[in-house]
């Protein structure tokens, strides 16, 4: 497509890593998309290019075996493939703001230096949080990890867990001291061998179908006492500060999607005729197009002040959730009336946009509910 996303204040290394991204999805992503939401499944060959790339250690540090980038080239990364293929984005965005962000930031020495390596280089990570009754309450867990002699053993099971069918190293979180409260609540590195631990059922979901989402089963896993990441009783200090950062790659999701979108809606708009002319040419599209256009780049705008202010070290969470919130609304919106563009093909899943449109509705759910977005924004007016 000639329609590509501007490369708005962007250093010249950070537009050559887009570009090499871009690159990337339309001739190796872009083929395979159609198949992978149809089987529901990863392309292997798409995981191991994004390994090949450093895209998934993107600012995991060169000792450690990572690319030595920052945040906010981690999140042009997720923004770029989502343009293509959010699935292919959520893969990446998992693995970098949430489990490689959480071991690089709470993990001992020797922790950092097992597994960074390994999920720079060849290995999936996951982060298990949620429960059947554990969403937007997030520390309501039923898990328990009771304490053994030289480790701890775990004991529950865990839902919506995204990356859990490729993932070797998986992020446990569980209560230690039911009694304290969100205060028991610790996080554990287990291994996808280790004995008791098993992938359960695999959701069909209505959109990011090529992204895994699984169960997974905890039946008395046991583990060492140096498979505890931070502190005894800190796993909520993990799980919050995590996930604020989480929650910018999920906007970053959703500005990428949207610009997908807006890019077919313009090449279709040129391409279709009606009554004897490119629907381009009526003000109609061209107002839509410009809607369109205009609330993406307010969302990417949003998306890197939140990833700036995070790698600065200045206060964010009200920035991220702002992030996530106008990236969920504008993808949403955005993949709507691409569809309404596309007329009757948009309806079909011929087209591309009939995929994005499904692919938009998780960024108003996962990470945060888009209620709960704005909650956290009133809170940081109100304080």
């Amino acid at each position: 497509m000639d329609q590509r996303a501007p490369l708005t204040l962007l250093t010249d290394d950070q537009e050559m890593l887009v570009t090499e991204v871009r690159r990337f999805c339309d001739e190796v992503v872009s083929p395979r998309v159609r198949e992978m939401d149809e089987k529901g499944q990863l392309d292997p060959a798409i995981l191991e290019h994004l390994f090949e790339m450093g895209l998934m250690g993107i600012d995991v540090p060169d000792e450690y075996g990572g690319s030595g980038m920052g945040f906010t080239e981690a999140i042009l990364v997720i923004m770029e493939l989502a343009r293509v293929d959010p699935s292919v984005s959520v893969v990446c965005d998992v693995q970098n703001t949430l489990v490689n962000n959480a071991i690089r930031r709470w993990g001992t020495e020797e922790q950092r230096r097992t597994w960074l390596p390994q999920l720079a280089s060849k290995i999936v990570g996951a982060y298990a949080l949620s429960e059947a009754s554990s969403g937007s309450d997030a520390f309501s867990l039923k898990a328990r990890a009771e304490k053994t002699d030289g480790g701890w053993k775990i004991t529950g099971n865990k839902l919506w867990i995204t990356n859990g069918k490729e993932a070797s190293l998986f992020l446990i979180f569980a209560n230690v001291d039911p009694s304290k409260g969100y205060k028991g609540i610790t996080c554990f590195l287990v291994h996808r061998d280790d004995a008791g631990f098993s992938v359960g059922k695999k959701e069909d979901k209505l959109g990011i179908r090529a992204s895994s989402t699984v169960e997974l089963v905890l039946d008395g896993v046991v583990v060492p006492d140096d498979r505890v990441l931070g502190e005894v009783g800190k796993g909520y200090k993990v799980a919050i500060e995590t996930l604020n950062e989480g929650r910018i790659g999920i906007g970053a999701q959703m500005v990428g999607l949207a610009q997908g979108a807006l890019e077919h809606a313009i090449a279709w708009a040129k391409e279709r005729e009606q009554f004897g002319k490119p629907i381009a040419s009526f003000q109609a599209i061209q107002t839509a197009l410009a809607r369109m256009d205009a609330e993406i780049e307010s969302a990417r705008l949003a998306v890197l002040n939140a990833a700036r202010l995070k790698e600065a070290g200045r206060p964010f969470v009200r920035e991220a959730a702002i992030a996530k919130w106008i990236g969920a609304e504008v993808a949403e919106r955005a993949a709507s009336i691409a569809v309404e563009i596309f007329g009757g093909y948009g309806f079909t899943k011929d087209y591309p946009v009939e995929k994005l449109f499904r692919d938009a509705k998780i960024g108003k759910i996962y990470e945060g509910t888009h209620t709960m977005q704005l909650l956290t924004i009133a809170k940081g007016l109100l304080a």
